[in-house]
């Protein structure tokens, strides 16, 4: 089958209005719809919305692949749209698109529609393809650009035998759709120009291909994984492995290669990470490191995070009611506000801690981490270890079972099904509960209880200078890891009663947005065209308390962005704390201000001032740009 079976003249747009990521989906999703590919357009363009929510479609170099495989596509089909001017993506480069093709595959499709429309994402590296489809006069012309070059490529299985450079990776992506093609072909692109000998087994939507063998594995120097989805792993067990995402398999091959040639990756064994330092790159080691304990407390705390925001919400509407006492027979007990209080103080709060522990420790041991890990952080929460409790029992539990997982591994394999369901549970479960009780919940409780009683007991000073620490924290990278820092951090004292720091996080988080948007609104000489238009989608991202929306501008111009970010974001927080705001809810922005302990109207005001004080600062330090005509 061709593309252009799937790709035609009633699917295909040359000039694409407007300058907005949520313009060029729309239009490429009702372009679909009136060529009749679609069975429902409202349900299909949500799927292309949760698929961006992932990781952007827009993979730099001008191109943008919105996809989604979905009972809304009647039929497997492409759109293809084309903007003179540009429009703002969120591409992995940070540069405009200007060619879209939007993949449209129904939940049914068979491997020869999926392996065209991966064929299509690879023939799209091809500079003189792009090239040419931005010089295209005519939907003919255009389908006559991509037959041209539209060659089924059939690859030959081939062991990595006979050269000295040799290289295995395995692309994958959520969909399978494009992601893992273009990862493959670049890669492999990469490598031929290095000199390099690879094999790259892609995990697409229509299964396995050019999977690697044992022989693969065994001669090559080191593995590549560039996936967003969970990889079997165990047949790496010995080799060096160098975990990331798969647009960095897309965005970064020369680097992979390099280092996987270098062996600066961490040597998998039986389900983790065994730290080996190789050829003296220590450095690289400890980031590997990191990276994944990183990664851990994340899964955590992503997990954990529902709880606390639907508990927080509870608890607050419940105080709003008048919750003054929990028994039924005290006189001053409210019946609607005392049954959310339960709700949400005892049932989605009491949760918050093994849920977070549970997930840390799934993420480190896989499934039988999760009872060993829950299990564990109730032991956390019932003796007052609190946060951090939670924290230990979870990576505690994790390797924990990681650790019977390598004593266990030499019991006959007729019982590997009751290793699961009997042997890491229970194991699992007692050797951390033992250490938990007999080791950790005291001196941990004795930390989080003395943490606590110092953050309560704040002097107005002290907790200004930590509000101004914090909103620095949450603007200076703007969704990256010491933004993360911050915000756990907040989340912490939060559950151990202190909300006062989570009010300043959420405050400083809003204004980096919020600041650009008024920037691009007030400085319009300052700013593209399409700066302008991406800054009005910030507002909402500034209200909604989704700080990354400013890390586009901020990688643009980082040394005039980020100080003016940074300073406003730290008077935001600083104010907060002033005001003696406090916040019993880890996310909600403008919605849950209402709810906030203290004067809302005061926690609006410590805002305002960081924003408008970022924005005056872009404003004035930014040189004006030659506008689009």
């Amino acid at each position: 089958m061709k593309i252009i079976e799937l790709l035609t003249k009633d699917t295909i747009a040359l000039s694409l209005n407007g300058t907005q990521k949520s313009e060029a989906i729309e239009q490429l999703v009702h372009m679909l719809d009136c060529a009749g590919r679609l069975t429902d357009k409202a349900e299909f363009k949500q799927a292309i919305l949760a698929r961006e929510e992932q990781c952007t479609t827009g993979i730099g170099e001008g191109i943008a692949i919105p996809h989604a495989k979905t009972k809304a596509a009647k039929q497997s089909a492409i759109a293809f749209a084309r903007s003179k001017r540009g429009v703002s993506f969120e591409s992995l480069d940070g540069q405009p698109v200007f060619l879209f093709f939007m993949i449209a595959a129904p939940e049914g499709a068979n491997n020869t529609h999926l392996e065209v429309l991966s064929r299509l994402s690879t023939l799209l590296l091809n500079k003189d393809v792009r090239q040419r489809l931005l010089e295209a006069a005519s939907e003919d012309e255009v389908l006559a650009i991509i037959n041209t070059h539209d060659t089924e490529d059939n690859e030959v299985d081939q062991s990595l035998t006979g050269k000295e450079k040799l290289i295995a990776a395995v692309t994958a992506c959520p969909t399978g759709i494009a992601h893992t093609y273009m990862a493959a072909d670049s890669l492999k692109a990469k490598a031929a120009e290095m000199g390099i000998d690879i094999k790259v087994e892609t995990r697409g939507a229509s299964g396995a291909q050019n999977v690697l063998t044992a022989e693969d594995i065994e001669n090559a120097a080191a593995v590549i994984i560039a996936a967003d989805i969970t990889i079997e792993m165990d047949r790496f067990n010995g080799k060096h492995v160098l975990e990331t995402s798969v647009a960095d398999g897309i965005r970064k091959p020369q680097e992979l290669l390099e280092r996987a040639l270098q062996q600066d990756a961490p040597i998998y064994q039986e389900n983790r990470k065994v730290i080996k330092e190789t050829k003296g790159r220590k450095k690289g080691t400890r980031r590997g490191m990191s990276a994944a304990i990183y990664k851990h407390l994340l899964n955590g705390v992503s997990n954990m995070l529902p709880f606390a925001i639907g508990g927080g919400i509870l608890i607050a509407v419940s105080l709003m009611f008048g919750y003054h006492a929990a028994d039924p027979a005290d006189p001053s007990y409210h019946p609607i506000a005392g049954i959310l209080m339960t709700i949400g103080g005892g049932s989605a709060f009491g949760l918050i801690i093994p849920v977070l522990a549970g997930f840390i420790a799934m993420s480190i041991a896989d499934r039988p981490g999760l009872a060993p890990g829950m299990a564990g952080g109730i032991l956390a929460a019932s003796a007052g270890a609190g946060f951090l409790g939670g924290l230990a029992a979870g990576f505690l539990a994790g390797y924990v079972v990681v650790g019977w997982k390598k004593a266990l591994a030499g019991l006959p394999s007729s019982i590997e099904g009751m290793k699961t369901i009997l042997l890491y549970p229970v194991l699992g479960m007692a050797l951390t509960g033992l250490m938990m009780i007999f080791v950790l919940n005291q001196p941990i409780e004795f930390i989080n209880s003395t943490m606590t009683e110092w953050f309560s007991g704040l002097h107005t000073g002290t907790a200004v200078l930590l509000g101004m620490i914090l909103g620095l924290m949450m603007s200076f990278d703007m969704g990256g890891p010491i933004n993360k820092t911050a915000y756990v951090f907040g989340i912490g004292l939060l559950i151990n009663g202190v909300f006062e720091p989570m009010a300043a996080i959420m405050a400083a988080g809003m204004v980096p947005p919020l600041a650009t948007a008024l920037a691009t609104t007030l400085f319009k000489k300052k700013f593209s065209t399409a700066d302008q238009k991406a800054g009005k989608t910030n507002y909402m991202k500034g209200l909604s308390f989704m700080t990354e929306g400013a890390a586009s501008f901020a990688a643009a111009d980082p040394t005039r962005m980020i100080p003016a970010i940074m300073t406003g974001s730290a008077i935001a927080a600083a104010l907060s704390m002033l005001f003696g705001i406090g916040l019993r809810i880890p996310h909600g922005g403008i919605f849950v201000i209402p709810l906030v302990d203290g004067n809302p109207l005061l926690y609006l005001l410590a805002i305002a001032v960081g924003a408008i004080v970022s924005a005056l600062l872009i404003g004035f330090s930014k040189k004006p740009v030659q506008q689009e005509t």
